[in-house]
């Protein structure tokens, strides 16, 4: 490999490695050296180091940044592979402020719900920016409770908003209560989305599922979608919860209960993770001939909200 002799290319290259941001330092690289990503990830391979050709482009893009620890390792490969000094590109991760206007500020998927460590393996294995590109304006979600108190689905309708260009693409979770079977949960997109890939954990009980828009969404366009995810595999239930990664837009809530299968109390409430204490506790009556309870929340944060409910 030779680099490029052009003083001003090399110039830039120099000013990105010691500025940043990071993906345009690692893109002006990668055009110093002349190497395609294909032959990148050939390289690292012969290294023991396995990273999808998506992955790099996304980022060089700035769509995603290197954050596992396997990723990690790629990146000091790299700095060897594009003969960069050691540190040059994990610095620029490092930086004050770097990636902050990429996205929202976000949490993980960890810190919000004891299954989130799977969901983030699943969702590294299909390639995509973690934060999807969207944030959310409105969120309309309708559980339905069975008659033996199983969680038999739900309804979601969503309002997002892109903040970067050329999103195409939702990923829905799914997390149902345990013992429930995860191979046997359906998901079905029913307004403006149709299913891409669906992974699940059986053990765990979890579904990630792709939702493909018919066109690509520009920065600052909005979608309006709906989908429909049926599961009625696991136990009596006793909430439903959701985790939020980021704050901001509206979520509504409805749970509906069998008409054989009535609770005795119900009442919302929120947590920081899924190990902290119920806080913001409220009890909540049904309506609709006692068999639905709602919250709204105006401007979410990010934590969990959920709605709990007795049987006896």
């Amino acid at each position: 490999m030779r680099p490029s002799t052009d003083p001003a290319n090399t110039a830039e290259l120099n000013r990105l490695l010691r500025d940043g941001p990071f993906h345009l330092a690692l893109r002006a690289a990668l055009a110093a050296r002349g190497l395609p990503l294909q032959r990148v990830r050939h390289h690292l391979a012969a290294q023991g180091i396995t990273v999808g050709v998506t992955s790099l482009s996304y980022w060089q893009q700035g769509a995603r940044r290197p954050r596992r620890p396997e990723s990690l390792r790629a990146l000091t490969a790299l700095e060897r592979i594009l003969e960069l000094p050691d540190g040059a590109l994990l610095g620029l991760l490092a930086a004050p402020g770097a990636g902050a206007a990429a996205r929202p500020a976000g949490r993980s998927y960890r810190t919000l719900f004891s299954g989130g460590g799977t969901v983030e393996r699943l969702l590294d294995g299909l390639d995509l920016p973690p934060d999807g590109g969207l944030h959310s304006l409105g969120h309309h979600e309708r559980i339905h409770i069975g008659a033996a108190g199983e969680l038999r689905g739900r309804d979601s309708q969503q309002i997002v908003r892109a903040h970067r260009d050329g999103v195409d693409r939702y990923l829905a979770v799914h997390h149902g209560d345990p013992g429930c079977d995860a191979s046997r949960v359906r998901v079905t997109a029913y307004e403006n989305c149709r299913t891409g890939r669906v992974r699940c954990h059986p053990e765990a009980g979890v579904v990630v599922a792709e939702l493909l828009f018919d066109a690509r969404l520009r920065r600052g366009d909005t979608h309006v979608f709906g989908y429909r995810i049926e599961d009625g595999t696991g136990p009596r239930s006793g909430e439903y919860v959701r985790g939020f990664s980021y704050a901001g837009g509206q979520y509504m809530l409805q749970v509906r209960f069998d008409a054989a299968a009535l609770p005795v109390r119900c009442r919302r409430f929120a947590r920081t993770g899924p190990e902290a204490p119920r806080t913001r506790l409220a009890d909540l009556t049904p309506s609709g001939r006692h068999r639905a309870v709602h919250l709204v929340e105006q401007s979410v944060r990010r934590g969990i909200l959920g709605i709990a409910w007795d049987w006896d």
